[in-house]
């Protein structure tokens, strides 16, 4: 399960397509440097690189980082030890990955037409 529910004290993913790493660092109550440094722990956590090595990271992403941090800050594993639970459970992550996607996608969509049909 990637939406950390009992974790109420994260604040809530805004509905966007992209997200600088300090603005993840908020959402998710980490530093930047622990951000890069599980980039490089964790294969799955893989960002967005533009111009100049930027990284803009995804709502699916932000949903690993939680799950990282829920296993390393609140269940107390290991690094090795996240990184084999998160491979175990690597096919369930990537259908709620999608699933979350689709309602975002939704979301906006959703949004976008209250705009426009306002504008009439």
């Amino acid at each position: 399960m990637l939406e950390v529910n009992h974790s109420t004290d994260l604040p809530p993913i805004p509905s966007k397509r992209y997200f600088t790493i300090g603005e993840v660092a908020d959402l998710c109550q980490l530093k930047a440097h622990v951000l890069r440094y599980w980039e490089q722990e964790f294969s799955q956590l893989k960002p967005v690189k533009r111009t100049g090595n930027r990284r803009y990271y995804q709502r699916q992403d932000i949903l690993l980082i939680r799950e990282i941090r829920q296993l390393l800050h609140v269940e107390g594993f290991t690094i090795p030890g996240a990184r084999q639970r998160l491979a175990e459970q690597g096919s369930s992550h990537i259908a709620t990955f999608d699933r979350q996607l689709i309602k975002g996608m939704i979301a906006e969509l959703r949004e976008l037409e209250q705009l426009l049909t306002q504008d009439e």
